[in-house]
């Protein structure tokens, strides 16, 4: 960066290294509308990245582990993980939560997807399935967005079908979920097409637009 004065800071906040680089200039003023993703799945910052580049704001990640929220609703999960994770850290931040709506298992796993996923996953699902005809589905994306005076969510949806197998590539539910208008599952689209038609793309361009519409880029 020319005509200006670099200092890179290392800060342990509570056990997070955040890494921070400031330019005295205008691109300074720009770095402070940096926003952190709080996570420990780096395979979702991938996908907020590649999108949120789309308008222009920055995200970085930050590898943060909230304590595991009991609760049948995925915004006040997402809303406690943004509140806990910007005690720590102090920095502007987004968190997000998914969950996996199955019609015919009365909406289960809903927002104990991760969970479910880690103990019984993907198989464990098809065999629940086995025999079941109705395989709709609801894959739901809330973004919850902290900073010192907001604290909001915006969420995304994306109804499709579980498949009756496991496909390759991917990662979560990626392998058995097939998008309504979709013969393939998120992992076989790949991460560019799959960002074009997820619940989670959904989710943030909700927040992208009102994040823009509050915060000059």
């Amino acid at each position: 960066m020319k005509g200006g004065l670099q200092i890179w800071v290392t800060n342990n906040v509570y056990g997070v290294y955040i890494h921070q680089i400031f330019y005295f200039g205008t691109w300074f003023f720009l770095r402070l509308r940096r926003i952190i993703f709080a996570s420990t799945n780096e395979s979702k910052y991938n996908e907020i990245l590649l999108h949120l580049r789309n308008f222009d704001i920055d995200i970085e990640y930050v590898r943060f582990k909230t304590v595991e929220i009991q609760s049948n609703n995925l915004e006040e999960i997402a809303l406690k993980k943004s509140k806990e994770a910007y005690e720590k850290i102090g920095i502007p931040l987004i968190v997000e939560d998914t969950g996996l709506f199955i019609d015919s298992l009365k909406g289960f796993p809903g927002p104990y997807s991760s969970y479910i996923l880690e103990t019984i996953g993907n198989q464990g699902i098809l065999d629940l399935l086995s025999n079941k005809a109705n395989r709709f589905a609801l894959f739901r994306s809330v973004v919850a967005y902290k900073d010192g005076n907001n604290n909001l969510t915006f969420s995304g949806e994306t109804r499709g079908i579980i498949s009756d197998h496991i496909s390759k590539g991917g990662w979560g539910y990626d392998p058995i979920f097939i998008p309504e208008g979709s013969s393939i599952t998120y992992a076989q689209q790949g991460i560019t097409n799959k960002i074009g038609v997820s619940h989670r793309t959904h989710a943030l361009n909700h927040f992208a637009e009102w994040y823009r519409g509050n915060y000059s880029i």
